[in-house]
């Protein structure tokens, strides 16, 4: 299989898992735990197995240049490269270059990015697969806690108390 299919159908195969995870009023190390026991219950129902905290091909900067980097998920496939998965809130060029790393060892490098924004796509080969969550302020005012709810868990959506007169009111069924 080609090199780039496969790093594609992998991605979009974890995608497809991340899609159905919702979760409400979690911090952000909470949010990036479920994530990372989504990923490896995703690998693990592939027949895959999975490695929390694997040790990267990246080496640590000085004074650890003898140490090496983690990455969040590694998963072992029987067949097919093996794949490397970090998750991140951030955009970090640490990330980035870490996972370009992998890649040039032969790994599919997926970034599991989550967060309010708008997501600038990593360079290929890393692929990314995205899980966008609401946020707000928590107790301490500092600190955000965030929600992913299905859209059947969405609250209905603010209506207007003003009262409209027959001719004011939009006629839905216009072309």
């Amino acid at each position: 299989m080609d090199r780039a299919v496969d790093d594609e159908q992998v991605a979009a195969s974890l995608a497809d898992r991340l899609t159905a995870l919702t979760f409400s009023d979690l911090g952000a190390d909470e949010v990036t735990a479920l994530l990372a026991d989504s990923v490896v219950a995703w690998a693990e129902d592939q027949g895959w197995r999975a490695y929390r905290r694997a040790p990267s091909v990246m080496a640590l900067p000085p004074p650890y240049a003898h140490r090496h980097s983690w990455i969040d998920v590694g998963c072992a496939r029987p067949a097919g490269a093996p794949i490397a998965v970090e998750i991140d809130r951030t955009d970090r060029q640490r990330t980035v270059d870490k996972l370009l790393a992998e890649a040039e060892a032969g790994r599919v490098a997926i970034w599991v990015r989550w967060g309010t924004g708008k997501f600038a796509a990593p360079p290929p080969p890393i692929t990314m697969v995205t899980c966008a969550v609401t946020a707000r302020r928590g107790p301490a005012d500092k600190d955000h806690r965030y929600s992913r709810l299905s859209a059947r868990d969405l609250p209905a959506p603010a209506h207007t108390a003003a009262t409209l007169k027959a001719d004011e009111q939009p006629d839905l069924f216009a072309d």
